[in-house]
C-alpha cells in the first residue's frame, strides 16, 4: 500500500493530498505547505477523513470541496504565524551586509576584511542567530583571538600558525592589537544591523570592552650603520629594492609601481600616483636619492620600470620576503625585519633629525596623528614645543628683572 498521498497542487507552494489507508478503512485529506525560505520547507496538516466510506458531516469527514476550504484556512493561519515569527538573523548574514556597506563606502581593503571575516568571526560565530549573542559569548571568541596562535604567511589553500609564546610580551600585545581589530569589525556590522532595525538591542556587544594599552606602537627601526650593512649584505639584484626604501620611506606597493616619468630629476622628486591613502604624492628626495634614481633611470623610456627583477620582470606582491629574510641574515640583523621596517627607518632618520612631524607626513603619505602616534618619542622637542605653542599664558606670574646669578 502506497504510503506517499496522492497530492493535488492547489495554489504554488501549497497542495491537498489523499491517502488511501489498508484494510478498508476510510481515506484521510492531507495538506501540504512548501516554502523554500523557511525552515523546515514542508509542513503537514492532517484535514479529516474523506467521505469514501462515510457520507460527509462537514468536520470529521469532508469532501473534497470541503477538504479545500480546511486547507485554506489552514494555509491563511500557517502564513499568519511565519509572519509573526521574526526571521532569524544570523552573524554571517549581518557580516555580509557589512562587507557590501563598506565596499559602498569605496572601503580601501574590502578584500582584506572579507578575508579576516572568514578567517577570525565566521568559524565561530556566523552560524549565531544575532539574537541570541550574549556578553559572555562575544568575550569568550574576543579573548580566544587573543590567545590563539597567530597565522602566518603559507602556501596558497594552506593555512599556517606561529604559536604564541606567553613570556614575549610583544608578542602578546601584538595579539591583543589583532583581537581588538576583529572585536571593532564585528561591533561595526552589529551595529550597522541594529541601525537598519535588524537587530532590537546593542547591548551584547556594547558591554565587551577591547584590551586596554594593546595597540601602543612599539615601531622598530635601523641605525644607520644597520641600515649599510643590510643594504650591503643584500642580494645585487634586491639591493637597489632595499636602498629605494631607505632613501624614499615609499611602501614596498609604490617602489614597484615607479615609471621612469615619474621621477623629476631637476625637482628631485619621485611622483606617487597611485598610494594607500588613494591620493597622489610627491616625495622629496635628497642628493643621494636623487643621484640613486638618475642612475636606474638612464636610457629608459618614460614608461619604463624603475626598479625590477634582474632578469626586467616586475617585482610581485610577496617576492620581497625571501631576500629580505637572506639579507637580514647575511648582516646579522637579528630579529629579523619586514621589508616594511625600511619606511620606519626613513621616518625615524627623519625626525631624529628635527624635521617637523608635518613634514614627515607629507613625504609619507600619512596624516600627522598617525605620524606622531609612531614617532613623537623619537623627537625630543615635541611634546615640549606642542604644549608651549597650546597653552596661552594665564598672566599669574608677574614680569620681573630679577635673576639668578651663575657662578
Amino acid at each position: 500500500m502506497r504510503r506517499e498521498p496522492y497530492f493535488r497542487t492547489i495554489q504554488e507552494g501549497r497542495a491537498i493530498g489523499y491517502r488511501r489507508l489498508a484494510g478498508g478503512k476510510a481515506g484521510t485529506w492531507i495538506a501540504r505547505h512548501f516554502d523554500r525560505d523557511r525552515e523546515p520547507t514542508r509542513f503537514y496538516k492532517s484535514l479529516g477523513s474523506a467521505d469514501d466510506m462515510l457520507d460527509a458531516d462537514g468536520v470529521e469527514t469532508l469532501t473534497f470541496a470541503q477538504a479545500q476550504q480546511a486547507a485554506a484556512a489552514w494555509f491563511a493561519e500557517l502564513g499568519r504565524s511565519h509572519a509573526r515569527a521574526p526571521v532569524l538573523v544570523t552573524v554571517e548574514a549581518v557580516m555580509a551586509d557589512y562587507e557590501a556597506d563598506y565596499a559602498a563606502r569605496g572601503g580601501k581593503d574590502a578584500k582584506g576584511l572579507k578575508t579576516a571575516i572568514a578567517a577570525h568571526i565566521l568559524p565561530k560565530l556566523g552560524a549565531e542567530p544575532v539574537t541570541k549573542l550574549s556578553p559572555a559569548k562575544i568575550r569568550s571568541w574576543f579573548r580566544g583571538l587573543a590567545t590563539s596562535p597567530a597565522r602566518v604567511r603559507s602556501r596558497e589553500g594552506k593555512v599556517a600558525t606561529r604559536a604564541l609564546d606567553a613570556a614575549d610580551a610583544d608578542a602578546t600585545r601584538a595579539r591583543r592589537a589583532t583581537a581588538n581589530r576583529l572585536l571593532t569589525v564585528l561591533k561595526a556590522a552589529l551595529n550597522l544591523a541594529y541601525r537598519e532595525g535588524k537587530i532590537a538591542s546593542d547591548d551584547a556587544w556594547r558591554r565587551v570592552k577591547p584590551f586596554k594599552g594593546a595597540d601602543a606602537p612599539r615601531i622598530r627601526h635601523l641605525t644607520d650603520a644597520e641600515a649599510v650593512r643590510l643594504a650591503n649584505a643584500a642580494d645585487p639584484g634586491f639591493r637597489p629594492m632595499v636602498t629605494a626604501a631607505l632613501l624614499t620611506g615609499a611602501r614596498y606597493g609604490e617602489l614597484v609601481r615607479f615609471r621612469v616619468a615619474d621621477f623629476n630629476p631637476e625637482k628631485g622628486t619621485l611622483h606617487v600616483r597611485v598610494s594607500k591613502s588613494g591620493k597622489p604624492r610627491s616625495i622629496m628626495l635628497t642628493t643621494e636619492g636623487t643621484e640613486f634614481f638618475r642612475q636606474h633611470c638612464a636610457g629608459k623610456k618614460g614608461t619604463a620600470l624603475i626598479l625590477t627583477k634582474p632578469d626586467g620582470d616586475q617585482w610581485g606582491k610577496s617576492d620581497q620576503i625571501r631576500p629580505m629574510r637572506a639579507a637580514c641574515e647575511a648582516a646579522q640583523i637579528a630579529p629579523a625585519i619586514g621589508f616594511h621596517i625600511l619606511r620606519h627607518t626613513h621616518a625615524s632618520r627623519l625626525i631624529m633629525a628635527g624635521v617637523p612631524l608635518g613634514v614627515v607626513a607629507a613625504q609619507l603619505g600619512n596624516s600627522e596623528a598617525i605620524c606622531a602616534k609612531h614617532y613623537a618619542h623619537l623627537s625630543p622637542d615635541y611634546v615640549a614645543e606642542s604644549i608651549r605653542a597650546a597653552f596661552a599664558p594665564l598672566g599669574l606670574v608677574a614680569e620681573t628683572n630679577v635673576r639668578p646669578m651663575t657662578g
